[in-house]
């Protein structure tokens, strides 16, 4: 019978042997696995704040921020500040952003052909659900755990 325990080391043994072979297609390029991420983030939906960027990668700010500077220093991304709210910064791919975009995604498609000739339709529409499902658990049992609990010192203001 299966255990959370058997679900999150398989989860993490899928990850991260997806990041790797990621990671080993676009290395020659100088990306990373997780930058590549934010080049498809900002080319489904370009200018979004960084804070919406941290949101839909579901990474935290300063990881989002440290790898928008080395985008930037080598001009694939532009960041400027937000028309409307002063202290957010807004975030765009360059024409080398697009471009660099198009050739890596071009490269790692193999790899994601990969990933869905494992399954059937279904059971690919299955599997993302699932995943779906088990990221929203998380979230909730994240916020959970960072609310005080009533009656203690730390829910009183």
């Amino acid at each position: 019978m299966a255990t959370g325990h058997d679900i999150a080391m398989g989860l993490r043994a899928a990850y991260l042997s997806m990041h790797r072979q990621t990671n080993s297609y676009l290395a020659p390029q100088k990306i990373t696995a997780d930058q590549f991420v934010l080049l498809a983030l900002l080319a489904e939906q370009d200018k979004i704040t960084q804070q919406e960027l941290v949101r839909r990668a579901t990474s935290d700010p300063n990881t989002i921020c440290a790898m928008l500077v080395l985008l930037e220093d080598r001009g694939l991304v532009t960041r400027q500040p937000h028309p409307a709210d002063g202290r957010a910064r807004s975030v765009a791919l360059t024409r080398m952003g697009h471009c660099t975009y198009a050739n890596l995604s071009k490269q790692v498609r193999t790899l994601q052909n990969q990933l869905l000739d494992l399954f059937r339709f279904e059971e690919a529409e299955n599997l993302i659900e699932l995943l779906g499902r088990i990221s929203e658990a998380m979230v909730h049992s994240e916020n959970q755990r960072d609310r005080p609990k009533p009656g203690t010192s730390e829910a009183k203001t």
